[in-house]
């Protein structure tokens, strides 16, 4: 009796020091540990990442990432995250390989000394009765400026009589406009055409928003549809800032900087230039455009200016950050 006692007891402890360890590596995903997709089209590829923060004092390493459905992919975008470094899980969930209400579980596991594994849970509802072309809409990388426009439709192919579309929804921060009319060809009120145009000037990086397809459908009441992208910057700077050492008052020194944009373009002038900085500027036009900074201080202490390149490429400019610690 008193051995089966002791083998309870251990199976018991054994039981609460997994749970444990499966604690501390669900803090890497924070508050951030399920995400709901909703309704959604039959075979929407459906997006989402989970951010991840090592919040401890030693690098740990992505050993192993499992998931409990082919319907869905996880890939981390680092595999060794050293401490307060923030790296992502990207979730691919494909609405072409399952149909109605679908819940998965992602595992990931990290180590190697103290192993633990984390879950997290990704659910989504795929619909069958409206059909997306394409199933999601994907601008790439297009360069901020340009003012694109890619097209969608839904038609509805369910058996409720009076179905329709009460609201189409976008967050206010998304980075394009959106236009609808009706699809030709469909029943009215069942189908509809979707065009997405880019805005001017919307801020760089990647996006990916939801545009939310309301309906008066009970069961699916709103249907969520994906567009992505990737806007750059039209002009790029580098070295950004230009950082100078050792610079003495009455000591010129220069740097090259490097101008690049997408098409040829030319330096039309540079603003901000005083306190003895200078640049001087190429009678050329070209992608790639090379300007020489001067500076010269004529008085010690710190030295930061900011200075604007202006280009051709209409409304098209960029900084130029000068930084410097200016000895007697």
């Amino acid at each position: 009796m008193r051995r089966l006692g002791f083998a309870l007891a251990l199976v018991l402890l054994s039981s609460a020091n997994l749970h444990a360890q499966s604690a501390w590596a669900d803090k890497l995903f924070g508050a951030d540990k399920t995400h709901d997709f909703g309704s959604v089209a039959r075979g929407s590829q459906l997006k989402y990442d989970f951010k991840m923060t090592n919040i401890w004092k030693v690098p740990l390493q992505i050993t192993d990432v499992r998931v409990s459905c082919g319907c869905l992919t996880a890939t981390p975008s680092t595999k060794l995250l050293q401490p307060n470094e923030t790296g992502l899980l990207h979730v691919h969930m494909d609405g072409r390989k399952f149909n109605g209400p679908k819940t998965i579980r992602v595992y990931v596991t990290v180590g190697p000394k103290y192993i633990s594994t984390a879950t997290l849970i990704v659910s989504a509802n795929a619909s069958g009765d409206v059909v997306f072309t394409p199933n999601d809409l994907d601008f790439g990388n297009l360069h901020r400026g340009e003012t694109p426009t890619k097209a969608f439709s839904f038609e509805y192919k369910g058996s409720m009589v009076n179905w329709r579309v009460t609201e189409i929804v976008k967050n206010a921060n998304a980075p394009f406009e959106l236009k609808v009319e009706p699809l030709p060809g469909a029943v009215p009120g069942r189908g509809f055409r979707v065009f997405a145009t880019i805005k001017p000037g919307p801020a760089t990086g990647a996006f990916k928003q939801d545009v939310l397809l309301k309906t008066n459908d009970p069961i699916n009441p709103v249907l969520t549809f994906q567009i992505v992208g990737n806007v750059q910057a039209g002009l790029t700077v580098s070295p950004s800032p230009v950082v100078l050492k050792g610079l003495k008052v009455g000591e010129a020194q220069t740097r090259k900087v490097i101008v690049r944009a997408s098409k040829p373009f030319r330096v039309t002038k540079v603003e901000g230039q005083a306190d003895g900085v200078s640049v001087a500027i190429p009678e050329r036009q070209d992608m790639t455009v090379v300007l020489t900074v001067t500076v010269n201080p004529k008085q010690p202490g710190e030295l930061r200016k900011t200075l604007m390149i202006h280009t051709d490429l209409g409304a098209e400019s960029t900084p130029l950050v000068i930084e410097a610690s200016v000895e007697p």
